[in-house]
């Protein structure tokens, strides 16, 4: 019965969604108080019911009912319960209604948490958050039932997941890469209603930013976490592999980064109205169409979740429904689009236009890369798309972009004179070349691409300190730091983080040291500056596996390297590893077969460090007529790649900081030429206070 309740919990949210998305609206319409207030505790009402829901499919889970075809076809009882949580989203419907239930918790979120939000701004958006909540309902039921039964008869036990998602990762991926995916519905929202309720000033632009920056945040730690999975779980040592899946989520990333930055000006100074409106729409099309690419079968990748044409035309029709109707929407409310604030060439306005820009460019460029295979195949043609044509383009975009940061970073609102902007830009273009010069000789050879890289880094960093340094100036370092805002450490951080992911990204993609060697117990190998020891081979079984688990030592490598051509690995071993010798690390790879799939799975062994990855991976057995099993072995030397998921944390945190400001936490007690009946609004210190009086007449409601 348990699974018929979630069932049917799942037709009552369909239901109150309904209701919210038409109730609240028409009460905007119809000026009725009460049919507006319903908004709250509908929204209240749906994520309830959509997470009774979830805990039915997730009971079925934990309790091994393979009655439910969905819990048969991705779960086993062998499987410890942790996988067996995680597994409630490792296919296809499970982690449609995981999207749904995140949906359903950002709509109760912004009912709950933005009191202070005029009443009929509050209804518009939670209305239309209410029809995306309809579709994806309805896609859910229509076509992705997970509570369906096998009937009479069920088996006796689960196929099993898929043992790349029998993983740590997986139990935390998907719900933060959901968090920043659904996210963006609240700026797309936002947008909407100030469409519907014809006022885009800066007030909705003032209400829609902490949200955008929260999704954001959540998107990045979730692209990064996914980086981080496929390096340690896939066995090959790469950390982005420009799949079509993987793009999906990058996309959405670059606009919203584009989004959040365009909120910014609007907010502060009035301007980008419209082109905020259209990333807000563009940003949640993207999320819709990566949804489209992963569900759709269109696509063959470990990341796709489905294979169903059916599935597939639904979320195009949705995506249809969402573009044009938004678009529509704009052209009839974009007459009464004006923008009244003038800035100059060299103002913060104008390099966050060029920022923005670049941006959209690279989410274009990567829309075309990863589409451009699709659309030869209805032609005949076969064309590949694949990590040349991105990073050729990204090695023209992000310096531009540094270049536009680098600048904005230094320059003021309104304008700003040449004397200040070309003040240090000597010095930091000095400081950037003697650092992409001096950091390549390091690692002993110079490639172009990685001076390029740490170039860009560089000059970001030194942009970023270089304000921080004004901004202290007249305080001392330490207690201007504290008297900054939250909201400008989020932006130190952001900034800071996006330097190290670049600097991490331009040193493991050309410095990476890679050999494939075949090692038997008691041989050795030269690796570098590292003597990696075959210590022995032995079998372990897990709850649901058995394999093979080597272990490798690693000693420091002998000095006299040219006299170690002639040795084999077991002499090598003998010569240079001494009795009682200790060696400075030992890596455990394992070779595991899981039962019930019979499916192989490679577990990297990782030493990990700030300044680099030792990284060994067994490959196939080799000679299996012999005494001691030889094994095809993969080793690895990462450099810095830890700091791209540093990176990302930095500027995740950035983005939690940025929310944090006071001026979201305030209660916002006036707004100026506010209507009857409507809470009020303050500007904020860093507020152009000329900017929130109407700019558009009020049309309609």
């Amino acid at each position: 019965m348990i699974p018929e309740a979630g069932h049917f919990a799942l037709i009552l949210a369909l239901c109150v969604s309904v209701l919210l998305s038409l109730v609240p609206l028409a009460g905007t319409y119809l000026k009725v108080p009460l049919w507006q207030q319903s908004a709250r505790p509908l929204a209240v009402v749906n994520g309830a019911l959509l997470l009774l829901s979830f805990a039915a499919l997730t009971h079925a889970f934990l309790t091994d009912d393979f009655s439910v075809v969905y819990a048969a076809s991705h779960s086993n009882s062998l499987m410890p319960w942790y996988f067996k949580f995680s597994a409630v989203w490792g296919g296809h419907e499970g982690s449609l209604l995981l999207w749904v239930l995140i949906l359903s918790f950002w709509t109760a979120a912004v009912a709950l948490l933005s009191r202070q939000l005029p009443l009929e701004l509050k209804a518009r958006v939670l209305s239309v958050l209410g029809m995306i909540n309809v579709g994806f309902l309805l896609f859910i039921l229509l076509t992705s039932n997970p509570f369906e039964r096998y009937l009479p008869n069920s088996p006796t036990d689960g196929a099993d997941l898929n043992p790349l998602l029998q993983d740590f990762g997986l139990i935390v991926h998907p719900p933060l890469l959901y968090m920043g995916y659904v996210g963006f519905s609240v700026a797309f929202a936002f947008a909407i209603a100030a469409l519907l309720g014809g006022r885009l000033d800066a007030t909705w632009a003032r209400w829609s930013r902490p949200w955008t920056t929260v999704a954001w945040a959540f998107l990045t730690l979730g692209i990064a976490l996914g980086s981080w999975w496929a390096y340690y779980e896939l066995g090959w040592g790469g950390w982005w592999f420009w799949d079509p899946v993987e793009n999906a989520s990058f996309m959405p990333w670059l606009a919203g980064t584009a989004l959040m930055h365009s909120l910014a000006a609007t907010e502060k100074r009035g301007v980008f109205k419209s082109w905020t409106v259209l990333l807000a729409i563009f940003t949640f099309s993207l999320c819709l169409l990566g949804t489209f690419l992963v569900r759709s079968g269109i696509l063959t990748s470990v990341h796709a979740f489905a294979n169903d044409p059916e599935r597939g035309r639904f979320v195009l029709m949705m995506l249809g429904v969402v573009i044009g109707g938004s678009l529509l929407l704009y052209a009839l409310r974009a007459p009464v689009i004006k923008s009244r604030v003038h800035f100059t060439e060299t103002s913060r306005e104008s390099f966050l236009l060029a920022n923005n820009i670049i941006l959209f460019v690279a989410s274009l460029t990567v829309l075309g890369g990863t589409l451009f295979p699709l659309a030869a195949e209805f032609y005949d043609y076969e064309v590949s798309v694949g990590a040349p044509y991105f990073n050729l383009m990204f090695a023209f975009l992000t310096p531009l972009l540094a270049i536009a940061l680098g600048f904005g970073a230094r320059s003021r609102w309104k304008t700003t004179s040449s004397a200040r902007l070309l003040d240090k830009t000597v010095i930091h273009a000095a400081i950037s070349f003697v650092a992409a010069v001096i950091i390549p000789w390091l690692y002993g050879e110079f490639f172009f691409l990685a001076m390029v890289g740490v170039f860009i880094a560089a000059w970001v960093s030194c942009a970023t300190v270089s304000d921080i340094r004004e901004k202290t100036r007249n305080k001392g370092l330490w207690r201007g730091w504290q008297q900054t805002s939250r909201s400008y450490k989020g932006m130190i951080f952001g900034h800071i983080g996006l330097a190290v992911m670049i600097m991490g990204a331009a040193i493991v993609s050309h410095y990476t040291v890679e050999r494939n060697v075949r090692l038997a117990p008691g041989e050795a190998a030269v690796f570098g500056d590292f003597l990696v020891t075959f210590d022995r081979m032995e079998k372990v079984r897990g709850p649901n596996y058995i394999g093979d688990a080597a272990t490798f030592d690693v000693f420091p490598a002998p000095g006299e390297t040219a006299a170690l051509a002639g040795l084999s690995p077991a002499a090598l071993k003998m010569k240079y590893v001494g009795e009682g010798a200790e060696p400075l690390f030992e890596l455990k790879p394992e070779k595991r077969r899981y039962v019930v799939s019979s499916s192989l799975m490679t577990e990297a062994g990782i030493n990990p460090g700030l300044f680099r990855d030792i990284y060994i991976s067994l490959g196939e057995p080799l000679g299996s007529g012999e005494k001691e099993q030889a094994w095809a072995v993969r080793l690895q030397y990462k450099p810095l790649v830890r700091w791209l998921w540093l990176g990302a944390i930095f500027m995740a945190l950035g983005g939690g900081l940025a929310v944090s400001d006071r001026r979201y936490r305030l209660k916002i007690r006036q707004r100026i030429d506010r209507s009857p009946g409507e809470p009020a609004i303050t500007p904020s210190s860093d507020v152009d206070a000329s900017v929130l009086k109407p700019i558009a007449p009020r049309s309609g409601a």
